[in-house]
């Protein structure tokens, strides 16, 4: 007993929740192939000589844009990531990352400039001296730049 460290905890909550496949909707978010993903496209056929309703799901990878389906019974469960999005303003890029501030004064320098044009609107706003704040998207223990906003003075 003596060997366990209980020096570093986290706080238990799960990343994700189980949710009826009946029960999801169009724009909601499911785990599809261990990726989360925003649903797109829904439909459920009827239900067949073995008894189960299917749903057929698409979905887009919230992070990659990446097309993913499935097929589940309706009355199975399906894993539903837990997704939060909090805006942080933009005080810096250097070297490919951002610093930023939250409304509450926190700093951090850990996320990287995306790539795309969410990447290319950061470092064109911010080569141009506007002050603008950007999106951040968490799910699953990852975490992206998803959007940049004009600050409103």
């Amino acid at each position: 007993m003596a060997d366990d460290d209980f020096t570093t905890a986290d706080s238990g909550a799960s990343t994700t929740y189980p949710m009826q496949c009946s029960a999801l909707r169009k724009n909601g978010y499911v785990m599809l192939k261990g990726r989360p993903c925003k649903i797109v496209e829904m439909t459920t056929s009827k239900t067949g000589k073995h008894g189960h309703a299917k749903v057929h799901l698409t979905g887009i990878d919230i992070f990659t844009q990446k097309k993913f389906e499935d097929i589940c019974p309706s009355t199975h469960n399906m894993d539903v990531p837990n997704v939060t999005r909090k805006d942080f303003d933009v005080i810096d890029v250097t070297e490919g990352y951002l610093t930023l501030i939250d409304d509450s004064g926190q700093t951090r320098e850990d996320l990287k400039v995306p790539t795309g044009d969410v990447g290319k609107d950061i470092e064109k706003k911010f080569s141009d001296g506007e002050s603008f704040m950007v999106t951040v998207m968490r799910a699953v223990a990852e975490e992206h730049v998803v959007a940049t906003k004009a600050l409103s003075s």
